[in-house]
């Protein structure tokens, strides 16, 4: 059976791509922080699907943590033939509110832990012939919003250019582009979703069923649904200026709607619109 392992595995679109991988009879290897929550999914996976589910408990954003998953990735003996780069998480505020220390530790969980683990996991597929990397992006990534669309962005041209690179050798990298998806992104990021018109909304099933048809398709670029992959159109020819302007009113309409939601974020600017998701956070 083939193996996946997959990054911010307990909650969310990680979650949802790790039942629809065991439902085909894929063995897991499954990552996140919080260990009791980590062990009790993998024992519900196991029961119900009748394959192998490998918990390993680890913080991407400890050089120890980064370090087990690494080591996991280049263990030939057990060898990982899909690795999902779900884990990651949005933060507020533009670059000037925002910390030094915040920005960096964003940074790493989208670009320096993906392309660590990408890279590894690489060597190990080439060598064999076989084997597909994902990165979990955003439709965030085709708009100028700050440093989570920009992080974002950095997924989709990796996934491209190597994706190019690995033509004929057996191996595809997928950069999957996510709109608005229910599940806890926006809670956990403190940002009000009230002003987001229902249409826009994904259920996550149907998007990790789009996301894996076009994964096993070697796809470059995945945008789930046709009224995402139209936006993403739009959103590319948009002017900068027009589109941070709609964005701004939007967050502001959102805060505006959703008192609760505002006393709980930062004072210091409005949060993007709700930073279309890609992800969670790792746990």
């Amino acid at each position: 059976m083939p193996t996946a392992l997959i990054t911010g595995a307990t909650a969310g679109i990680g979650a949802e791509f790790a039942r629809q991988l065991a439902a085909r009879g894929t063995d897991l290897v499954i990552v996140a922080r919080d260990a009791s929550r980590l062990a009790t999914t993998a024992a519900a996976l196991q029961d119900k699907f009748d394959v192998r589910v490998e918990a390993l408990p680890a913080d991407l954003l400890s050089s120890e943590g980064l370090a087990a998953v690494d080591h996991r990735l280049a263990d030939d003996r057990r060898p990982i033939d899909l690795l999902i780069n779900n884990a990651g998480y949005g933060i507020n505020g533009d670059v000037v509110a925002t910390t030094r220390d915040d920005e960096l530790r964003h940074l790493a969980i989208h670009v320096t832990v993906p392309l660590q683990l990408s890279q590894t996991v690489l060597r190990g597929m080439v060598a064999r012939g076989h084997g597909r990397v994902v990165m979990i992006s955003s439709v965030a990534a085709f708009t100028p919003l700050g440093t989570y669309s920009a992080a974002k962005a950095w997924g989709v041209s990796f996934a491209r250019g190597v994706n190019s690179a690995m033509r004929g050798r057996g191996v595809s990298v997928t950069a999957v582009c996510p709109g608005f998806t229910r599940t806890e992104f926006h809670e956990r990021m403190r940002v009000s979703t009230r002003g987001t018109p229902s249409f826009l909304w994904l259920d996550v099933r149907q998007l990790v069923r789009l996301a894996l048809r076009g994964i096993d398709r070697g796809h470059s670029v995945v945008i789930p649904t046709v009224r995402y992959r139209v936006l993403a159109v739009l959103l590319r020819r948009i002017p900068d200026r027009m589109l941070a302007r709609f964005s701004l009113a939007a967050a502001s309409a959102a805060d505006a709607g959703d008192t609760a939601a505002s006393a709980s974020a930062p004072a210091s600017s409005p949060a993007p619109p709700a930073a279309i998701q890609g992800d969670h956070r790792p746990g």
